[in-house]
């Protein structure tokens, strides 16, 4: 059902590393620091409402096999082996790895132990992870991801709580007090006779609301929809199931649960101000054990571990399934057996969990594997949601566009950074390597199209037929104007931005209690509700099926 699917997708994303990460981001630039992901929220919606059907509709089991019906040729063959171990296996043992890192610093600081007993007893709570991800599949762990989601998050509310109302922070107002100015803002503060240490730099703040929710591959916030949120939309029960879900799913990521974190970090501001820079992440746990009693303390320990287990079980499912669907049986020159795919399936799960705690080992900052994973995907969303709206995207486009972010990266930070510093510095501090690596992915993209032939007749028309795409599709949609369905999904998702946003300013608002200047946006919020849920009416009436 969509509200299970919907609450895994939001566990998902809360990893055992998303506190500490939001902690960090609050310590150096404040509230507003958090664009650097609240901005997905645009491209999530864009999923939500243009696309979230789509994939439901497609009946594929993995995003790698959706390759399969959309390209033709020898390529598409390429492309579907490549980015299922691409992203399957490369990515994927980069992303556990900075999980099993956050986990890692967890017990060196609650247990005061060293980095190589911490990376142990991660190594144990894997295994516990690695054998019910590998009896159970994708139903055990979405099941898990639900009760584990309600510890976590209500884990969180009582920290933020308790650290907010404790004596060296004295309230709301006694935090308001004791935070630099600009900490509480949430948008940055673009006035140059203010010192920018409280706010997410001009550039950046424009990069990631302008460029990066549409451009860049990120997991769980892919353009068009992708990897593990995909995989939850096919898994629903029908199309309006898929769709609900993946609302559900960005309210709840974006808007709610990201506020304990915030308030923490902002806390932690208070109460450790001379933590390096490199250990500012850690003021949440470090708050976790000086501020709760055992029995709490024990609750929240458990909230991580539920957190960790929730992101980890879907790593290792969606890998293995890309894996096995997308690589060995392709590759394979005999059928194989769905019991021979589950064998498979076990061992390969068994060899990513090894993959990722090896890695954790070489892996210091958290920030740093985040940066590198946005910067390796950057332009690869101009393609990805463009293979849904225009018949001339064939498999070349999308290998090179995969490609050639990964290329630009590396000349950035080994070869054009000694002469242009910008260029290797992080996102965060100066997106102007990935702004570059965006324009040269998206150019080669455009030339790949029209060098290369385009995927075959006969491929399209079965997609067309089979998916009922919306956009550029050169007739192949007879019978229907996907045309005005495009423009009612574009005005629903105007408005569905505007929505959430208020939202999320209508709460932060009421949490910092600034009653003199809540009355606009809450206007705003209810305009733009009523709005979406008339265009939402309109649009199921005419273009969902009837169940």
């Amino acid at each position: 059902p969509w509200f299970l699917a919907g609450i895994s997708m939001v566990a998902t994303t809360f990893a055992a590393d998303t506190p500490l990460y939001v902690t960090e981001v609050v310590a150096k630039y404040g509230i507003s620091g958090n664009w650097a992901w609240f901005h997905f929220l645009i491209g999530g919606l864009l999923t939500t409402f243009l696309f979230a059907r789509l994939w439901k509709r497609s009946g594929v089991l993995t995003e790698a096999e959706f390759i399969n019906i959309r390209y033709s040729g020898k390529e598409a063959k390429i492309l579907r082996v490549f980015k299922s171990v691409y992203l399957g296996f490369v990515l994927n043992i980069v992303i556990m790895s900075w999980v099993n890192l956050a986990l890692v610093k967890i017990f060196v600081v609650v247990f005061g132990i060293d980095k190589w007993d911490a990376t142990l007893i991660t190594g144990a709570v894997m295994l516990m992870v690695l054998f019910y991800s590998a009896v159970s599949g994708l139903l055990g762990v979405v099941y898990t991801d639900f009760v584990q989601f309600i510890i976590a998050f209500g884990g969180c509310v009582i920290l933020a709580v308790l650290v907010l109302q404790s004596d060296k922070v004295g309230g709301i107002s006694g935090l308001k007090e004791a935070l630099p100015e600009g900490s509480l803002d949430l948008l940055p503060n673009f006035d140059n006779s203010l010192s920018n240490s409280w706010h997410l730099p001009i550039l950046s703040f424009f990069a990631y609301t302008g460029i990066m929710w549409w451009s860049s591959w990120y997991p769980g916030a892919e353009p068009g929809g992708g990897g593990y949120i995909a995989q939850r939309m096919m898994s629903t029960k029908s199309e309006k199931d898929a769709y609900k879900a993946t609302l559900l799913f960005q309210i709840l990521n974006y808007c709610i649960r990201p506020w304990p974190w915030i308030i923490v970090g902002l806390c932690c501001v208070v109460l450790y101000p001379d933590l390096a820079e490199v250990d500012k992440g850690l003021g949440f746990v470090m708050a976790m054990k000086d501020f709760l009693p055992v029995g709490l303390k024990g609750l929240l320990l458990v909230a991580f571990l539920g957190a960790y287990m929730s992101t980890i079980s879907t790593q290792l499912n969606w890998g293995v399934g890309m894996l096995v669907n997308d690589a060995v049986m392709p590759l394979s020159k005999k059928e194989i057996s769905d019991k021979k795919q589950v064998y498979y399936g076990r061992i390969i799960t068994v060899l990513l969990a090894i993959a990722s705690m090896v890695l954790v080992n070489f892996i210091e900052e958290i920030k740093t594997v985040w940066d590198f994973v946005m910067q390796c995907g950057a332009g690869l969303g101009f393609v990805l949601i463009a293979r849904w709206l225009w018949w001339r995207i064939n498999a070349w486009t999308e290998i090179v566009a995969t490609i050639t972010p990964f290329v630009v990266y590396g000349l950035n930070n080994l070869i054009l950074k000694d002469h242009f510093p910008s260029l290797g510095r992080e996102v965060f501090e100066d997106p102007s390597g990935f702004m570059l690596s965006v324009a040269i992915t998206i150019v080669a993209s455009l030339v790949t199209i029209f060098v290369t032939k385009p995927t075959a007749n006969e491929k399209l028309v079965s997609f067309a037929e089979k998916v009922r795409p919306m956009g550029a599709w050169n007739g192949l949609v007879k019978g229907e104007d996907r045309n005005k369905d495009l423009l009612l999904s574009i005005a629903i998702w105007v408005f569905a931005v505007i929505m959430s946003y208020s939202l999320l300013f209508v709460i932060a608002d009421v949490l910092f209690q600034n009653w003199d200047v809540i009355s606009p946006k809450a206007l705003i919020l209810l305009a733009s509700f009523a709005i979406f849920a008339w265009l939402s009416k309109i649009y199921n009436q005419k273009y969902l099926p009837k169940e």
